[in-house]
């Protein structure tokens, strides 16, 4: 066993695709599979389902890449230390929609002209996704905008963000600027977002401080985009709970219109989630350092 054979793995793993794993490593697929097929020899069992749509690890595959990923962690500190750039990897970032889409990009220009050698992925997925890609060391930190109970990370404040409910701007919801919100939405169509999502999850929360029980609401749509959940509100399907951050062009704008939840505070936190066990580099490090430096200060408190 050795450390080319790990990474061979882990970027089969993370690509679901041995020639994926090929381009990201500059090898030949045969030179891939040779590597992960050794592995298996080795330890004698079988780490990769192989099929014509993709790549996918067993159970014994999933418990040797928590030890590979570690190993090449470690791997790349030591490089990093003795300043070998031709070894530079790609930090890997899972992140949720509303800091994917709204907060890393700034942080990302900021990274790219520091430091303009390295690469960095950002896998877009909600906020349980996030979770699990940090605790299996497919990404090494994450971003969400829930915290969610029962896993083993960490969850540090980064953003102090605004949920409201957002509707269409016709006059019939101007009408309703001022009003009780608790009064009138229970009877409103409501469009949410996917189950696993930290947005509906807040928004949950919220609903429940309002005294507003979510399972009473008429629920006519379940989106997981965006950018679909909008332009379904501007064109009257229903009204919906979203971060100021997602609709601000909009609302500036005029075609949709921002109800604050006021009183009862429809604030949450943007979180960094890290896996306190994992030995992150120190390009994850410098980027962490960055996200906090530009949304750290009280102005998002």
């Amino acid at each position: 066993m050795n450390l080319k054979q790990l990474e061979a793995f882990v970027r089969v793993a993370d690509a679901h695709s041995f020639s994926g794993a090929a381009r990201e490593l500059y090898l030949s697929q045969p030179t891939v599979s040779a590597h992960v097929a050794a592995l298996e020899r080795e330890l004698g069992c079988t780490l990769v389902n192989r099929s014509t749509k993709e790549a996918t690890l067993t159970q014994q595959g999933h418990e040797l890449y928590m030890y590979a990923e570690q190993m090449l962690a470690v791997e790349r500190r030591i490089e990093e230390h003795f300043g070998l750039e031709r070894c530079r990897k790609t930090l890997r970032i899972a992140a949720s929609t509303v800091p994917a889409q709204y907060l890393l990009p700034r942080a990302l220009a900021v990274f790219r002209e520091r430091y303009p050698r390295e690469r960095i992925k950002i896998i877009e997925t909600d906020s349980a996704g996030a979770v699990e890609r940090v605790l299996e060391h497919r990404a090494e930190i994450g971003f969400t905008g829930t915290v969610l109970d029962g896993r083993h990370c960490i969850y540090q404040p980064v953003y102090r963000d605004e949920l409201a409910v957002v509707t269409p701007a016709t006059e019939y919801y101007r009408s309703l600027a001022g009003q009780d919100i608790a009064s009138w939405l229970p009877h409103e169509p409501i469009i949410m977002r996917e189950e696993g999502s930290g947005t509906r999850r807040e928004t949950e929360l919220l609903l429940e401080r309002m005294g507003i029980d979510p399972a009473s609401l008429s629920v006519v749509a379940t989106i997981e985009n965006e950018e679909t959940i909008k332009r379904s509100v501007a064109s009257g399907v229903g009204v919906t709970v979203m971060s100021l951050l997602a609709v601000a062009t909009e609302a500036a704008a005029g075609t949709l219109r921002v109800h604050p939840l006021g009183a009862e505070g429809g604030y949450r936190d943007i979180n960094l989630v890290l896996d306190p066990g994992y030995l992150r580099t120190a390009t994850a490090e410098s980027f962490i350092e960055i996200v906090r430096g530009i949304y750290g200060g009280s102005a998002h408190r």
